[in-house]
């Protein structure tokens, strides 16, 4: 059973490698870069790379202890005050 149509088909085998049609060119096979398989980040994306990699972003002993207040009924929800924070913050984005 065939899956794809035969316009998708073609249309993948007839786009030329290294243009996008967003505007972004991408680097060809053949530059110096690629067959060294070095990649240069922007300051940018070396930053959220930093980001995303760094382990203290949980405080795992807090989080338990708030497990443990919400299971033995000692932290209460107050639903208001956080339907007040919501609105607030959503004020502050609208503004």
């Amino acid at each position: 059973m065939k899956i794809t149509s035969p316009a998708i088909t073609s249309t993948a085998r007839t786009s030329v490698a290294g243009s996008r049609t967003d505007g972004v060119t991408r680097a060809s096979a053949s530059s110096p870069s690629s067959s060294k398989g070095a990649v240069d980040l922007s300051s940018t994306a070396r930053h959220l790379s930093n980001l995303q990699n760094s382990d203290g972003d949980i405080n795992v002993a807090r989080v338990n202890e708030i497990r443990d207040a919400l299971a033995s009924g000692q932290l209460k929800i107050d639903p208001s005050r956080i339907a007040d924070g919501l609105i607030a913050s959503v004020r502050d984005l609208l503004k």
